[in-house]
């Protein structure tokens, strides 16, 4: 037997059927996508990617390209003033010591360390993300996510990231989400702002492409996975859905949005396999570090050491 709202939300939406009432301005923006996404067919597709064109972007160069698109990212329990100087300090050494080579796109911290990046990255062209609007979970009140937005847009932040709200997005309470997300890109006015969909919490591969098409109508200038606390991070399926989806979007409104897997990125080749599926449904464009971000630090090492040929342990 279900909930009072289960059975009012059936009636409405059985109604909005037979044309009794008016759609919303949201399942008009549905409409006009195809959400039904075949699992088994987007898991083909991938590992056909993953065999066919995956080796052929294993280079230095496609390295060295995902060494400048890397997000680095301090949010731990434990963080403290000396711990984000510390990483401030590794990327403008890095600068210095290695001229040649792309410096990592973003530092990403909570957002009460913005001042304190903001005073002491010297090197031009890194961002100054922060998470916000109760990340992880964005579970509290509306007023709280705006003010910690704007005290974190007031101290420096050029790049907010905020997380889907997934429990309204399971209740179908879309227009609460985008109501949500849509306040605080009100609050980020030209600031880019990503939407973590945190895509392991969302059930289906479908719900992956309704929540990425959601967070774009609803302003996000990127969208991304996870935000690394929960269960699973990034897939190449959920990426690969979450392309399509940008590209759909593309087509139907002209608009550019960026993508950011994150979470679970341990090794090059996954790195190279998100670069792949993005270069292969969104194609050469999207292939900036202003476009395509990776959220995972502990790969720069990795990709450092690739790109040297030796062993690094910078960051």
């Amino acid at each position: 037997m279900g909930t009072i709202k289960e059975k009012v939300n059936k009636d409405i939406q059985a109604q909005r059927s037979k044309g009794l009432i008016e759609k919303s301005k949201i399942d008009q923006a549905f409409a006009k996508y195809n959400l039904n996404v075949d699992e088994q067919e987007v898991k083909e597709a991938v590992k056909k990617i993953i065999a066919e064109k995956v080796p052929e972007n294993d280079t230095i160069d496609v390295k060295k390209f995902l060494l400048g698109s890397v997000e680095l990212t301090s949010l731990h329990t434990t963080d403290t003033e000396e711990s984000i100087l510390s990483m401030v300090e590794k990327v403008n050494k890095f600068d210095a010591t290695y001229p040649d080579l792309p410096h990592v796109a973003t530092i990403v911290t909570y957002p009460n360390f913005t001042h304190l990046v903001r005073n002491t990255l010297e090197v031009d062209g890194v961002e100054i993300a922060v998470v916000s609007g109760s990340f992880p979970s964005s579970q509290t009140f509306m007023e709280v996510k705006v003010a910690e937005t704007a005290l974190a847009l007031r101290d420096g932040a050029t790049n907010v990231d905020i997380v889907l709200p997934v429990g309204k997005f399971l209740s179908e309470d879309y227009e609460g989400v985008a109501d949500d997300i849509n306040e605080l890109k009100q609050t980020c006015g030209d600031v880019p702002m990503k939407v973590i969909l945190e895509t392991c919490d969302l059930g289906s591969l479908s719900n992956v492409k309704k929540a990425a098409i959601l967070s774009m109508y609803s302003g996000a200038d990127y969208i991304k996975t996870s935000t690394g606390k929960e269960k699973a991070g990034a897939t190449p399926e959920g990426v690969y859905v979450m392309c399509q989806a940008i590209k759909e979007y593309y087509d139907e409104t002209g608009i550019i949005i960026g993508i950011k897997p994150a979470g679970g990125i341990n090794t090059v080749i996954d790195a190279i396999i998100y670069y792949t599926i993005v270069k292969e449904i969104l194609g050469e464009e999207w292939l900036t570090n202003e476009l395509f971000r990776l959220g995972t630090s502990r790969l720069t090492n990795l990709l450092l050491s690739e790109v040297l040929g030796k062993d690094i342990k910078w960051y």
